[in-house]
């Protein structure tokens, strides 16, 4: 797990080593042991290293294959790469370490573009190829490892942040229309391969692009999601069974491909308790545990160590847990809005921002149950969009939209007003081909796009803020084809996470899974009163938020008035979003 950088010129001349010591420094928290450029003509690559597999000075990066011809910048992690490595040699290919890293330029020497298609993983990187002068650059099935690009006329620069683009002072800051639609009406989610910002875009997830010193930019599409029932039925027995085995082996292999300890991200929910049963039911032993929690307020608990304690106890894990005073949580709120590439309105991105701190004190990887509830259909609204009537895009966005398109023009400034981008998008995607109904369309949707910007993105960015790689088994493309595939009864089954809920039963407490579908307790940012309200005024009221202008001051004044009053259908509160949105312009943009 890394941060990478890079670019191409256009035009014949070398980078800047300038603009290359910007990109550094803004993916350096990304990887804290090691950094290394390389420049060769037009071209330029930069790493940031987070050493976990090959921790010898054999693994650093930039790296180029026993010939010499390619280069390579990576971040992510390639669970299948011994057996490929096997699979080289025997080819006759040669290798100088025992990196995953080595094995993704051998694979792409041997099979061309073609070899992503053979990678297991979690991955985003860039390869150079010196004697046909070309950039080829590659994202993970599932978006689960970030890669930005920018070019102009004069260049492609790419990097693991669009704060490494925007440090080169190449590229304006003016801000993407349709971006801002899916900003606030998917909570935040923007999909690849949009940014909020105008000038920068982010590789599709499932795609590779090619980039030659031409100018010339093209992309593929390497990975499709089907979300079809099989031709040979199966029974619920054989769903669960088929599901287990499935989610056994992603969670064993993110636990042995590793050079270093593996721990456990425990919230005291069904999906990372499961992670743990799992660990246990594959023979690790003292299998470290990580938990955090904050102050109660009169109307919330602060923590669920209750449900995270007795199964920590069960399987007598390493267990740490962490209570936060809610005073830290503002005092935190700029450090953790200054770790987001792109603007985040979960509110739990502080607390993992947290817990990634005093996690990454004791180990360098954790599991995580991110996208458990996107797969096997584990929200609230997945059965309210089942049971709705209308178009396609009517249950979806009566249960999900943040706001309509007229609440939309309302909220900002009129420069920014024009076609219902967000309505157009979830059309699209809910009339698939291949998903056999509106609730198999809806996940593969949530799935394949909305996950990947919200809680895969926020993952990320709060744990490679402190140097933690955050492995997601639930994830895993042979988990998430299966998954796709079994009928959405068994899924919308005991309220959601139906096959979950029977693959944990006698695995975790009955507490655990029987308990509503819970959120990380945040009591200091979900109720909006005192310093938090506070905060979020000064933040609208400031002189900059007033001369940028994107939102409607006539809408600001009425979130500020009734602080507590307006609630997207997601209960997520729209101050709060407009706070961010604009303190994230602020600490990014405006410097």
């Amino acid at each position: 797990m890394c941060g990478l950088f890079g670019a191409l010129s256009f035009n014949a001349s070398a980078i800047n080593p300038e603009h290359a010591a910007r990109m550094s420094a803004q993916v350096a928290r990304r990887g804290p042991d090691d950094k290394g450029e390389f420049f060769a003509g037009p071209v330029m690559l930069g790493h940031r290293r987070l050493a976990i597999i090959d921790l010898s000075a054999s693994g650093h990066q930039p790296m180029h294959d026993v010939s010499q011809r390619y280069t390579i910048v990576f971040n992510g992690t390639i669970y299948n790469y011994p057996e490929l490595r096997e699979e080289l040699i025997a080819k006759g290919y040669r290798f100088n370490s025992h990196s995953d890293t080595e094995v993704i330029i051998n694979a792409y020497a041997c099979w061309g573009d073609d070899c992503v298609e053979r990678l297991h993983g979690m991955f985003a990187f860039a390869i150079w190829d010196n004697q046909q002068q070309n950039l080829f650059l590659a994202r993970d099935r599932m978006g689960i490892k970030p890669l930005y690009y920018a070019s102009s006329k004069e260049g492609f620069y790419f990097a693991s942040n669009p704060q490494a683009l925007l440090a080169t002072g190449l590229f304006a800051t003016d801000i993407d229309p349709v971006g801002l639609h899916h900003q606030l009406s998917l909570h935040a989610v923007i999909p690849a391969p949009r940014t909020l910002i105008q000038s920068i875009r982010k590789c599709r997830p499932a795609h590779s692009m090619n980039v030659s010193p031409r100018g010339e930019i093209s992309e593929v599409r390497y990975w499709n999601l089907i979300a079809k029932r099989p031709a040979t039925a199966l029974s619920e027995e054989e769903w669960n069974n088929a599901i287990h085995d499935a989610l056994m082996q992603a969670v064993k292999k993110r636990l042995t491909i590793a050079d270093v300890p593996v721990g456990v991200l425990l919230s005291g929910g069904l999906d990372s308790s499961l992670l743990v049963a799992l660990l246990a039911e594959a023979g690790q032993r003292d299998i470290r545990t990580f938990s955090i929690g904050f102050e109660d307020q009169p109307e919330e608990r602060g923590n669920e160590f209750e449900f995270s304690d007795p199964v920590a106890a069960r399987y007598s894990t390493d267990h740490q847990k962490f209570l936060i005073p809610n005073a830290d949580v503002l005092t935190r709120l700029p450090e953790a809005v200054g770790a987001m590439a792109e603007p985040m309105f979960g509110q739990d991105a502080v607390a993992f921002y947290l817990l990634s701190e005093q996690v990454s004190k004791s180990v360098k990887v954790v599991q995580s149950g991110q996208g458990a509830d996107e797969v096997f259909a584990g929200y609230f609204w997945y059965g309210q969009m089942a049971q709705a009537e209308g178009s396609a895009l009517q249950r979806f966005a009566n249960h999900y939209v943040d706001r309509d398109h007229a609440e939309f023009c309302e909220t900002v400034d009129p420069r920014y007003h024009g076609e219902d981008h967000t309505a157009a998008l979830i059309e699209e995607q809910l009339n698939s081909s291949e998903a056999d109904s509106f609730m198999d369309a809806v996940l593969r949707f949530d799935v394949t796009t909305l996950v990947v910007d919200d809680p895969v993105k926020r993952v990320d960015n709060m744990t490679m803020a402190w140097g933690l790689e955050a492995r997601v088994p639930f994830l895993d493309h042979h988990l998430v084809e299966i998954a796709a595939s079994c009928p959405v009864d068994l899924k919308l089954k005991h309220q959601g996470k139906g096959i979950l809920k029977e693959i944990a039963r006698g695995r975790i407490p009955d507490a655990v899974i029987d308990r509503p579908k819970g959120y990380f307790p945040m009591p200091a940012l979900k109720f909006v009163r005192g310093d938090f309200y506070q905060f979020m005024a000064d933040t609208l009221n400031s002189q900059r938020s007033r001369e940028r202008g994107l939102f409607s001051r006539d809408y600001l004044d009425k979130l500020l008035a009734e602080p507590e009053s307006h609630f997207t259908r997601l209960n997520g509160s729209k101050l709060w979003h407009s706070a961010l949105l604009e303190y994230w312009l602020q600490q990014h943009v405006d410097r």
